[in-house]
């Protein structure tokens, strides 16, 4: 994880606020509609939202399909239909419907028909057609039982022929929709103002004459009906909830209610319309077809209600994308009487929001690899949705589709920034030092935004110094070329083996390896890791010989020392040039101990720190006490054979044979040491060295002060 600077913080913010300004300034007010209509989306498929139509304080009677192919209404003009409208009407009133409300308008009669009918226009000859209609009309709007519909318009109004609305004594009340700029409904209008007053909309005054109460203007500025504060983010509007997406409401075909009439069945109208809001309006596939927040779900145009006469037609009802219009009038009424408005944040709620979540994804960004970054703004989007749909269940509309593309176009800014400008320094410190510095150590340099410096501190390490045997020689028979091939193969399969073991090479001195264990990187088990890449590096070197085409003929061996203990480790040099590395005691003795090899004929040598500190993770064998050239103390050396339980029998049998020679040894029996020593010399370098300065001792006894230290006089 990338560490963030006070630059990377700035950066941030801004992005933050530039993204969430974007997102929800005016011109992508569309977002705002998007949002409704995913979050109604996703609750209908997630939560489910279906509720009984049965319990829909609304209904609709639709003039449908049905309708204009069933006599007496099929081929007749509307304008004649208006006698069996009034009886279905007065029907619905008797079976207790609260309320009557007409999304259909008859701007023109019968009676004012111009066509020529025989010697008099058909109007004349149809004189007193509609008069029952509008005694129907007079009556139920005496009882308050009827609004008559109309829409306002700067050029051309529809409303109901002048005798209708002398009949409703101007009952009649405004349909108009409010079209948000992507031309969908999503909130209604509350109020249209006429003549200077506000007047409520149809669906308003359809709810405030069911509840009994009339719409009143609260403190807060806004509408309240029945004690219920309608919420409006756009002033004056109600913010649409489909909760059912149209099929909570039931539709009842008017041709089967005129059959009803016909039938005299009053009983089935009390069952239907019994305290219900009735909305008398057209569901055809042709007309008066709305956009609305369903548009993404796909609603219907309601729930088909039971029926009276005939049977129901053979008709599939599909989900649509558009929704007769009688519908939306249906759920503002709905969500009146229910209280079931939708609630949306205000601009600077929803702006807030947009930007703490953009500023959120921003600041994973500056800490995160791009990948991880993206992932992260699946992650938050997901619960973030979650969350919203959680709340648009309970009617509040959190803003979705804003914080989602604002995050969005924060975390490409942040990547972009970071690729541009924060990024460009740690680009330069890895390709920099990548070659020349532990991968420990740029981290720290990126983790810290600093430059290497001089420094260093105390800890505990195991030194691994390795040397080629004899490679002078073997030199100077090859090519340049062939040498640069050899050692670049050598030092690239050791080096693999040292860093696979948590080892940092420090330094090549031509055919030597310096590498530490336990620094950069804090290692506990620096001694057993160290030890096991030793073994790893002799096995490595002989399966080189025997199979690499630049090793055939040379027969390579190496030499490596090993010693554990407190060193200083940094940036030691000059103050212009200098290199992380190590210094201390440590150091000088690993690397004697190296040399020590070729005095016994071993390749791999550690002392008693570095044995003590690997466990007994490996069997090992005691090769001697020596004296190292520049150091007065002595150490005990070991040579490491294998892992505990895998060494050899014939490792096991000449260990054994060694550590009883080397006890009559430190016990001055030399000649009993020799005889011991000489049993495995044949096949142990070691052993015929021991052997041969045995006999020496036996032959020419030691002075009484002697002490079993091989005192070593070259490196």
């Amino acid at each position: 994880m990338r560490r963030i600077g006070r630059r990377d913080i700035i950066a941030a913010i801004l992005i933050a606020l530039l993204a969430g300004a974007i997102f929800t300034s005016p011109p992508l007010q569309v977002l705002q509609g998007l949002s409704l209509d995913i979050l109604t989306a996703l609750r209908g498929k997630i939560i489910g939202d279906r509720r009984d139509p049965a319990t829909s304080p609304v209904v609709v009677v639709a003039i449908d399909g049905e309708t204009y192919d069933t006599p007496p209404f099929r081929g007749s003009p509307t304008q004649t239909w208006t006698r069996e409208i009034g009886r279905v009407l007065g029907s619905i009133t008797e079976g207790g419907a609260k309320v009557i409300g007409f999304d259909v308008i008859f701007p023109s009669s019968i009676e004012q028909s111009e066509i020529p009918f025989g010697d008099a226009p058909l109007g004349t000859r149809m004189k007193g057609f509609d008069r029952d209609y509008l005694i129907a009309l007079r009556q139920l709007s005496d009882g308050g039982k009827l609004v008559l519909g109309e829409i306002l318009s700067n050029d051309h109004s529809d409303r109901p022929y002048r005798a209708q609305q002398l009949a409703v004594k101007n009952n009649v009340r405004a349909l108009n929709v409010h079209t948000d700029p992507d031309d969908v409904i999503r909130r209604m209008p509350l109020s249209f103002s006429i003549d200077g007053k506000p007047v409520p909309a149809m669906a308003v005054e359809l709810a405030a004459r069911a509840l009994g109460a009339k719409p009143e203007i609260g403190p807060s500025g806004t509408m309240e009906l029945s004690g219920y504060a309608i919420p409006s983010a756009v002033p004056n509007t109600l913010t649409l909830n489909f909760r059912g997406r149209g099929r909570d409401v039931p539709a009842y075909s008017f041709a089967d209610l005129r059959a009803c009439v016909e039938k005299g069945d009053r009983d089935f109208f009390h069952r239907a319309f019994d305290g219900k809001v009735v909305l008398l309006g057209t569901i055809l596939n042709f007309e008066d077809r709305k956009l609305t927040s369903m548009r993404v779900s796909r609603g219907y145009d309601g729930s088909p209600a039971p029926r009276c006469a005939p049977p129901a037609p053979a008709l599939t009802q599909k989900a649509r994308s558009d929704v007769a219009g009688v519908f939306v009038h249906a759920t503002v009424v709905r969500n009146l009487i229910e209280h079931d408005a939708v609630t949306e944040l205000g601009f600077p709620a929803r702006t807030i929001l947009t930007i703490a979540l953009a500023a959120i994804i921003a600041c994973l960004a500056c800490t995160l690899a791009p990948g991880g970054a993206v992932i992260a703004w699946f992650a938050l989007t997901a619960v973030y949705t979650a969350v919203a749909v959680g709340a648009f269940v309970h009617a509040l509309a959190l803003p979705l589709t804003e914080p989602a593309l604002a995050s969005l176009a924060a975390l490409a800014m942040m990547i972009g920034y970071r690729f541009v400008l924060a990024d460009r320094d740690e680009r330069f410190l890895r390709k920099s030092f990548a070659l020349y510095l532990a991968p420990e150590v740029i981290e720290t340099m990126v983790a810290s935004g600093k430059m290497p410096a001089l420094g260093g501190e105390m800890r505990n390490v195991t030194m691994f110094f390795s040397d080629l045997s004899g490679f002078s020689s073997i030199a100077e028979t090859m090519t340049p070329g062939e040498l640069v091939t050899l050692m670049n193969e050598y030092l690239s399969a050791m080096t693999d083996i040292i860093e696979g073991h948590g080892g940092y090479v420090d330094k090549y001195i031509g055919d030597s390896i310096v590498a530490m264990f336990g620094a950069p990187a804090d290692d506990p088990a620096h001694a057993r890791n160290a030890v096991h890449a030793a073994l790893k590096c002799h096995e490595k070197l002989a399966d080189l010989n025997a199979n690499n085409p630049a090793f055939a003929g040379h027969g390579l061996s190496h030499r490596i020392g090993l010693n554990s203990g407190e060193a200083v480790v940094g940036n030691i040099g000059s103050r212009r040039r200098f290199n992380y590395t190590v210094m201390s005691d440590t150091v000088n003795v690993a690397s004697r101990l190296e040399g020590a090899n070729k005095y016994y004929g071993t390749a791999i040598m550690a002392s008693e720190a570095t044995v003590a500190q690997s466990g007994d993770t490996f069997a090992w064998r005691e090769l001697d006490a020596i004296r190292v050239m520049g150091r007065g103390e002595s150490i005990r050396v070991f040579e490491p054979l294998a892992e505990k339980g895998a060494e050899s029998v014939a490792q096991a049998k000449v260990t054994a044979a060694y550590a009883e020679g080397l006890a009559c040894w430190r016990a001055r029996e030399f000649t009993k040491a020799a005889d011991t020593f000489e049993r495995t010399a044949p096949s142990d370098p070691a052993s015929a060295s021991f052997a041969k300065r045995a006999r020496a001792l036996a032959a020419s006894p030691p002075p009484p002060d002697w002490t079993p230290v091989n005192i070593l006089e070259g490196k």
